[in-house]
Order: C-alpha cells, then sequence, then structure tokens
C-alpha cells in the first residue's frame, strides 16, 4: 500500500477492460463484470477520478489495432495517469511488444500498474521484473492455446468431420456427417446449375439462361431463427460459388485459404481468405459425401473455367468472345510461342477476321511475328473436325432432340416445383390465420395479409406454368425432328446452316481441340492441330499472297471489263454488265463509281473518245454510212461470215477493223444490197 502516494492519486486511475472475440462479449457476461468492479477497488484505494477504457470488447490483444489501448498509452505519455488497473495482464496485452511498451511509459512517468494480485511499480526493479514475467506467460498462454485449439481443428479436418457450416444443398447431422438436402427443389436447382454449365460451358452464359427464365436458385441467411433458405434471381458470384466449392464435387477440403501478416505503416496487418492452389490445400478427401457431380467433371470444370479466363495470361485460351473468327483463342504462334490475336475490318464493319502475332510487338517493340487471313484455315480446319466427327453426326442429331427435350422440361420441373413450395406456405399460412382470434385485429390483419401475399405467388407461378405448357415450341415437331435427324446424316450441311452461329461453332470447336499451333513457311501455313483426346493432326495450307482475299471478281468477268474499258465509257460498260447478270465480288450490281473503283484498283485506264477510231476500228453506224446500207444489213454481213468482226460478250458492241471493209467479199455482197436513204432522202422523194 506504500506504493501509492499523493502524486498518484492527484492523477486519473484508468480502468482497461477488454475481451478478446465478439463471442465473449455476447456469452462471458461475468468476465466483463469483474473488470468494470475494478473501478469501484481504485476508489477504495484512495482515487477520486476513475476512468473506465472500453473500447477493446471484442478485440484480440495480440497486436492488432486497438483503439482503447492506444488512448491508454497517449494518456500516460500526458502524464495524466497515476494508476493502470487491469484484471491481470493478458488483458492488456497478449504481446510483448505492447506489453514492454506500456511498461517503459509507465516507468519514465511514474505511474502503477494494479491487477487483482496486488500493485507494482514499474520503476522498482523487483516490480519491473515480475512484471516482465507476467507479461511473457500471458504471451507464451497465447501462443499455447492457439497452437493447442489449431492442432485440436487439424485432427479433426484431418477426419473430414471439421464443420463449421455447410454450403446450400447440403445439411450437417449430429454425428458431424455431410448429407444431402431433402428438400427436392433446393437439389433440383442446384443440379439444374451443373447441368446448363456442362451444356454452355461458360458461367456467364449459365448466368444470362437463368435469369432470361427467370429461374431463382436458393441461398443461406442467418437470422433469429437460425439457417433458413431464400429463394432469388442468381448473380454472377453466386454461380462461381456453385462451380468451384469441392462439397459439390462429393469432396471435403479444409486449408483452402491462407491467412499472411505483413507490416504497414508501423503496424501488423492481417490479410485473410488468400486463395491457394489445390494442390497446397491442408486437407482434401474425396468421395466424402454424395456430391451434385463426379470428381473428375469437378475438376474439368475447374480446367474449363481456368480457360474461359480472358486477359490472365499467354496460356489461357479464353472464353468465346464475340465475332465471326472461329478459331480465336485456340491458335498460337510456332514461332515465338504467343497466343494470337483478332483483328476484324471490312465491310460491313467487323465482318473480315485476320490472325495475327503481336506479342513481341507490344512487350519488346519488335516488329509483328505472323499474319494471315481467317478465311482459308477456318475451312482447312473444320474440315477437317467433319471428316473425323462425321461417324458420330447421327448420335449428334438424337442428342440435340433429347437436349431440347430436357431444356423444356428442366424449366417446367423448375416451375413445378416452386409452385409446390408456394402452396405450402400459402397452406401454412392459412393455418396461422385460422389459429388466431379474429377478434385480435392487430395479430389477424398483419396473418391476413401474410396469406393474401402468398396466395399472389401461388396464382403467378400457376399462370407462368400455364404459359409454358402452352407454349408452340414446347416440344419439337414431327417435321423438325426429321429434319435434325437428315442433318445428322450431313454434318456438313448442318455446319453450313444459317441456324448454326457462330458461337456455337466456337463452343464445338473448342470441346473437339485443345489447341492449334501456326508456323508461317514458303507462302504455306502449316498447322499442328492438338485433339483434346491427346492426338495430333498435321495440316497444310495455302497462304494468300499480299493482296489477295475473299472478295474476287470472277476472271470472266475480269476480261470482259478489261476489253469493253477500250470501247466504251464506264456508264454503258456497267449496264452491259447487269444486263449479263454479272456481279461484284460482294453480290452487287455493277454501277459507274464502282467500275471506276475497280478499274483503279486494277490498274486500267479510263476510255476515251475518238480511241477506237485511232486503233483503226468502226462501229455499226460507222459502217452504215460508209457502205450507204442499213445496220441491220452490216448485221446480217457480220453473221453470214461475211464481214469479220469481234464481240467480247453478248450486248456489247461489235468491233470491226477498217481494212476489212475493202475486201472482196465484203464489195460484193455490198453491191448487191440496196442503198439505204436517210430521213432526209425519204423526205425529197416523197415531195
Amino acid at each position: 500500500m506504500s506504493k501509492i502516494t499523493a502524486d498518484h492519486l492527484r492523477r486519473a486511475a484508468y480502468v482497461y477492460v477488454r475481451q478478446s472475440t465478439l463471442d465473449q462479449v455476447q456469452h462471458n457476461h461475468e468476465s466483463r463484470r469483474r473488470q468494470y468492479a475494478l473501478a469501484g477497488r481504485a476508489r477504495q484505494l484512495g482515487w477520486q477520478e476513475v476512468v473506465v477504457l472500453d473500447e477493446d470488447l471484442g478485440r484480440s490483444g495480440s497486436g492488432i489495432a486497438r483503439p482503447g489501448f492506444e488512448r491508454l498509452i497517449a494518456a500516460v505519455g500526458q502524464g495524466r495517469v497515476g494508476a493502470v488497473v487491469s484484471i491481470e495482464a493478458s488483458r492488456l496485452a497478449r504481446n510483448g511488444r505492447d506489453w514492454h511498451t506500456l511498461l517503459e511509459f509507465c516507468g519514465l512517468v511514474g505511474s502503477l500498474i494494479i491487477d487483482e494480485d496486488g500493485i507494482y511499480d514499474p520503476r522498482l526493479p523487483n516490480d519491473r521484473l515480475l512484471l516482465g514475467m507476467k507479461g511473457t506467460l500471458s504471451e507464451m498462454e497465447l501462443s499455447t492455446f492457439r497452437q493447442r485449439s489449431q492442432e485440436a481443428l487439424r485432427q479433426k479436418a484431418a477426419r473430414g468431420e471439421l464443420l463449421t457450416t455447410v454450403a446450400i444443398g447440403y445439411l450437417r447431422t449430429s454425428d458431424d456427417r455431410v448429407e444431402m438436402d431433402p428438400d427436392k427443389r433446393v437439389r433440383e436447382a442446384i443440379s439444374l446449375v451443373f447441368a446448363k454449365f456442362r451444356e454452355l460451358g461458360s458461367m456467364r452464359q449459365v448466368l444470362l439462361w437463368l435469369r432470361q427464365e427467370s429461374i431463382e436458385l436458393p441461398s443461406v441467411t442467418y437470422g433469429a431463427e437460425g439457417r433458413a433458405v431464400v429463394w432469388k434471381l442468381p448473380v454472377y458470384a453466386t454461380i462461381l460459388k456453385f462451380l468451384t466449392n469441392p462439397i459439390y464435387g462429393g469432396a471435403y477440403a479444409h486449408g483452402r485459404t491462407r491467412t499472411q501478416t505483413c507490416l504497414q505503416d508501423g503496424r501488423r496487418r492481417v490479410q485473410r481468405g488468400l486463395r491457394r492452389s489445390p494442390e497446397d490445400w491442408e486437407v482434401l478427401i474425396i468421395d466424402h459425401h454424395p456430391g451434385y457431380i463426379a470428381w473428375d467433371e469437378y475438376q474439368q470444370n475447374q480446367r474449363l473455367i481456368a480457360e474461359n479466363t480472358n486477359m490472365r495470361g499467354q496460356m489461357a485460351r479464353g472464353a468465346v468472345r464475340p465475332g465471326p473468327a472461329l478459331l480465336a483463342g485456340l491458335l498460337r504462334c510456332g514461332h515465338c510461342g504467343r497466343k494470337l490475336h483478332v483483328a476484324y475490318s471490312g465491310a460491313p464493319p467487323g465482318k473480315v477476321a485476320r490472325y495475327h502475332c503481336r506479342g513481341a510487338m507490344g512487350n519488346h517493340g519488335a516488329g509483328r511475328c505472323i499474319s494471315f487471313g481467317s478465311l482459308r484455315i477456318e475451312m482447312a480446319v473444320c474440315r477437317e473436325m467433319l471428316r473425323l466427327l462425321d461417324p458420330l453426326g447421327m448420335t449428334a442429331a438424337l442428342g440435340a432432340i433429347e437436349e431440347h427435350r430436357h431444356e423444356v422440361s428442366d424449366k417446367r420441373r423448375q416451375r413445378s416445383l416452386a409452385l409446390d413450395q408456394a402452396r405450402f406456405e400459402a397452406a401454412r399460412a392459412r393455418r396461422q390465420y385460422d389459429a388466431i382470434d379474429p377478434d385480435n385485429r392487430l395479430v389477424a390483419g398483419e396473418l391476413e395479409h401474410r396469406w393474401n401475399e402468398r396466395l399472389r405467388v401461388v396464382q403467378q407461378l400457376e399462370e407462368e406454368l400455364a404459359a409454358l405448357d402452352a407454349a408452340p415450341n414446347a416440344s419439337l415437331t414431327e417435321i423438325e425432328r426429321e429434319q435434325l435427324l437428315a442433318l445428322g446424316h450431313d454434318l456438313g450441311a448442318a455446319w453450313d446452316h444459317p441456324a448454326a452461329s457462330p458461337e456455337i461453332k466456337k463452343r464445338i470447336l473448342r470441346t473437339v481441340i485443345r489447341e492449334i499451333v501456326v508456323w508461317v513457311e514458303d507462302g504455306r501455313l502449316r498447322l499442328a492441330i492438338h485433339w483434346q483426346g491427346g492426338d495430333h493432326t498435321a495440316l497444310e495450307v495455302i497462304k494468300n499472297r499480299s493482296g489477295q482475299h475473299r472478295w474476287k471478281t470472277d476472271t470472266d468477268t475480269e476480261r470482259i471489263i478489261g476489253e469493253l474499258a477500250r470501247l466504251l465509257p464506264d456508264l454503258h460498260i456497267a449496264a452491259v454488265l447487269n444486263r449479263l447478270g454479272r456481279r461484284t465480288a460482294k453480290g452487287h450490281t455493277w454501277t459507274e463509281g464502282r467500275l471506276r473503283a475497280w478499274r483503279s484498283n486494277n490498274g486500267i485506264p479510263v476510255y476515251r473518245e475518238g480511241e477506237r477510231a485511232e486503233r483503226g476500228e468502226l462501229t455499226l453506224d460507222e459502217i452504215a454510212r460508209q457502205l450507204s446500207i442499213s445496220k441491220m444489213t452490216v448485221i446480217r454481213l457480220i453473221r453470214s461470215r461475211i464481214l469479220p468482226a469481234r464481240q467480247v460478250c453478248p450486248g456489247a458492241p461489235y468491233v470491226i477493223r477498217a481494212d476489212d471493209l475493202g475486201l472482196p467479199a465484203v464489195q460484193q455482197a455490198v453491191a448487191g444490197c440496196p442503198v439505204s436513204l436517210d430521213s432526209r432522202q425519204i423526205t425529197l422523194l416523197l415531195q
């Protein structure tokens, strides 16, 4: 008692109250009462001013941020603390740094430390030694408790019995086992997620399909009544949890996350929940309980999810992206090993794809490695794939019929299960309403409102189910079934069918092809196709020369334009081509502008007036005037092979050389023909 002086009593006594966890705050009330009672002891010892610091209730003393303890240290450093009162050393600190910091500050300003065992002055060597031992024992005690509890948890986890919470779709039994939820609607909804991912191969596509069909998924909430299942439309995180949690593959996994400690701003910071790779999981027990999918399928799903990840390194194939390029994400440069990129151009915009390797250009400033168009390589790869899959065509057609039937039944099944549950909840709401005294309007009114809400949900689900049954596409017609079976005999026709979208073709290609390595050598594309089953196929494709592309005018039309360009202007040439039914490379009719552009691209000069005269060529009108005969007579001479002439194509003007008019056969034929009179001569004769 002699250690307490008047100087200590002039300052305040600070009572420090702390419990390590929120669970202790909620349930260990006696410990908290004992700590608050220390304020009375401080007054018994003579202090008039007593300050209680309880900001750190629910905080660990092992070194994390504690505002109450920091406030205590600040008050001690300012000399306002005569004594620090705590139930024991472990309440003040569980680590040596905080404990010795407090001792140093108290020794400098002359503050006492008081616990249930006694009063200590940190300036006295014996008290300082005893306080140091108490702090060391407190820290050691925490380490021992933690090591003991963690080892017990590891032993229980190694047996597959450490279950804190279980995922939706499972329940924890009284003997620490995991079994499937008996709720049929919950089980079938979860199974539907895995079935759609098996079909679509993309988490985002599964999410879009579920939201488009307004199919709700179960979720767990914890409230005053314990664990409850609620139904709501899924978000991306919901699908991710279903597909990545190993519990649905029938496996027990422990230690999937880790904790990392680092120093930040001079304080220890703990990062929890950092994911580990499956190889580093502490415990993995396969076939631990019944799963919604097999473990092999779970592993395959993880590989597919990793491959679908876009912009996450060169080794990922990436998900199916929009655009007509069928081999996007599957091609790899054989020269540098980088993944090939896709660029779109052309008219209409974004319809012409080109693959190129630009990794070295972006990373090292080097030039492009390889580059080539998509048309020929895609045709070659698709042709090879269809050749290998042709024997499976009928099986695929029958599978498509079955898949269509399952898709319709899945939607109807989910609506039916939701309706059953809604009817049960409506019946329960009615029983609750019937059990209440009708005169108690405060309660009866609320129960009646709940009953009406349940009935509205039942009516809505009944209408949706009736609309689904009445839909015209509820099942395949006999004609559609026969058409699908016919396509099964010819996979090429099915592949080129207008209903086969690029997205469907990409998913098929990714299902059977793991990767395609491409080399460009001597104007050829050398391909190594790596199939999913482990086989390999080598192909060679001729690479287009510079300037070649799919939009190329046919050779005959090019010849006609080249010869007509020496006879007619562009407008007349376009008219001749359109009469012949000739079209541009993209299937358009010819116009003066299109013809002018084509000539410019192919280096053909424009027609000049008088150009034919310079070459000694005459037209029908010019020959008729020189020979004083009609045009029809000239045509008959040409058709009789008397007058030599050349015509590029039907409808084009005749090309006749002026020198051929002096041929004896032509002169003799013209001498026997009547003289052609022009209109002015006919008018004079009639007068």
